[in-house]
C-alpha cells in the first residue's frame, strides 16, 4: 500500500450551480452530490459545460449562482489554494526549466513542507507513476505519456481531498490512452482518491468512472452508473452520445405498455417505448451498430437494406447499409458481407429504443 494517501471527506455537494459569460449560460442549475472515494466523469461534447463545471470546482471561475459545499462547509468563496484540490490539465502545464523531480515537488515547496518530508513524498509519487529512472530529466526529454504521468504525480503528491482532471488523455495516441487510462484508475484505487474527470470520450468514461454525468448545453441530462447510462439512456441525446449511432425516423403505429410498434418506408419494428408515445406520434428508433445481426427472411423485427461500404476490423466488419428510402445504417457484424449484398438486419425489440422526435411534444 502506498505511503501517500488522500484526505477523505464524506461528500461534496454542488448546489444548483450556475455560470454565465454575459448572456451565454455555460452551466445551468447543476445539482450533484459526490461521495468521498468516488470516480465521477463529466461527459459530453465540446461546449456542453463540463470544463466550466470543473473550473468552478477548482476555484478558477467564480459562480454566477448556487454554491459548493464540502462536508457541509461552503467552499466556493475560497481561493483555489485553500480548497485542497489537485488539478491535472489537458496540456500537462509542466515547468520546462525544472526536472521531473522538481516539477513534482513544486507544490510541496510552495506549501513549505519540510525538506525530508518533501523528498519522501516525491520519491513515493515517482514510484507510483513509474518514473524513478526519469527523475533527473526535463519535460522536453519525455514522451507525452511520461509528461502526463508527471502532471498526475504533481497532483497526487499534495495528497489532495479531490483530484480534478480535465481531458488528461486527449493529447495522447490511442495506445498510450489505453495505458494511461489503466494507470489513472489504479492510482485512484490505490490512493483512495476522489476524482472528477472531464472527457468527451464515452468509452473512456465507461471504463473509468463509478458514475457518469452527461451534460448538454450546460444542463445535466442523466446521472448514473456506467451500466445505467449505457443500457438505459434517459433521452435520445444521451442515447446518441452513448453509442446509439442509428437514429431511424419513424411513426408510432401502435403502443402497448412499455412496448411500441413503429413504421417507416419499408420497415416495421417493435421496440421499447422510452417516452410513453401514443399512436400517430413522430419518433426515432435508436439502435447501436453492434445490436444488428444478419438474419434470414423468416426472422421478425428486421430491416431490409443494401450493403454499400464494408470496412475490415479483424473479427468484425463495420458496414454502412442503405434503406430503400435512402437512410444509411451503421452495423458491426461478424458476418462477411460485400458491397451490393441485399440483407435483412435483425435487432431484438429490447435493443430498439423509441424516443420522441426532436421538436415534437
Amino acid at each position: 500500500m502506498s505511503e501517500l494517501g488522500a484526505e477523505r471527506f464524506a461528500e461534496l455537494h454542488i448546489d444548483h450551480v450556475r455560470r454565465a459569460f454575459g448572456d451565454h449560460v455555460a452551466l445551468r442549475d447543476m445539482d450533484l452530490t459526490i461521495k468521498g472515494g468516488e470516480f465521477v466523469a463529466l461527459l459530453g461534447p465540446s461546449g456542453c459545460g463540463k470544463s466550466t463545471a470543473l473550473n468552478c470546482l477548482a476555484g478558477l471561475l467564480p459562480l454566477t449562482g448556487g454554491a459548493i459545499f464540502l462536508d457541509g462547509k461552503r467552499i466556493d468563496q475560497l481561493p483555489p489554494e485553500r480548497r485542497g484540490f489537485g488539478m491535472v490539465f489537458q496540456n500537462y502545464a509542466l515547468f520546462p526549466h525544472m526536472s521531473v523531480r522538481r516539477n513534482i515537488g513544486f507544490g510541496l515547496s510552495m506549501r513549505k513542507v519540510p525538506r525530508t518530508e518533501r523528498i519522501r513524498r516525491v520519491a513515493e509519487a515517482l514510484r507510483l507513476v513509474q518514473l524513478e529512472a526519469h527523475a533527473h530529466k526535463f519535460p522536453a526529454q519525455l514522451s507525452g505519456g511520461q509528461q502526463q504521468r508527471v502532471a498526475i504525480a504533481r497532483a497526487i503528491v499534495l495528497e489532495p481531498r479531490l483530484v480534478l482532471m480535465d481531458e488528461p488523455l486527449s493529447n495522447l495516441d490511442a495506445a498510450l490512452r489505453l495505458e494511461m487510462r489503466t494507470e489513472i484508475r489504479r492510482l485512484h484505487q490505490t490512493l483512495g482518491l476522489t476524482t472528477v474527470y472531464v472527457t468527451h470520450d464515452q468509452e473512456e468514461a465507461l471504463a473509468l468512472a463509478d458514475r457518469l454525468v452527461v451534460l448538454r448545453e450546460g444542463e445535466v441530462q442523466q446521472v448514473g452508473s456506467p451500466e445505467e447510462v449505457y443500457a438505459h439512456p434517459a433521452n435520445r441525446y444521451v442515447a446518441g452520445f452513448m453509442g446509439y449511432r442509428n437514429m431511424i425516423p419513424v411513426a408510432v403505429h401502435a403502443a402497448h405498455g412499455d412496448s411500441v410498434t413503429v413504421r417507416a418506408d419499408g420497415l416495421e419494428l417493435v421496440g421499447a417505448n422510452r417516452d410513453d408515445l401514443p399512436a400517430g406520434h413522430d419518433a426515432v428508433a435508436a439502435v447501436r451498430p453492434e445490436d444488428f445481426s444478419v438474419a434470414g427472411a423468416d426472422v421478425e423485427n428486421t430491416i431490409p437494406a443494401t450493403v454499400e461500404i464494408v470496412e475490415y476490423h479483424g473479427r468484425e466488419q463495420v458496414v454502412e447499409a442503405r434503406l430503400s428510402g435512402g437512410l444509411a445504417l451503421h452495423v458491426r457484424t461478424t458476418s462477411r458481407l460485400a458491397p451490393g449484398d441485399e440483407v435483412r438486419l435483425a435487432v431484438p425489440p429490447e435493443r430498439v429504443l423509441v424516443f420522441a422526435a426532436e421538436g415534437s411534444s
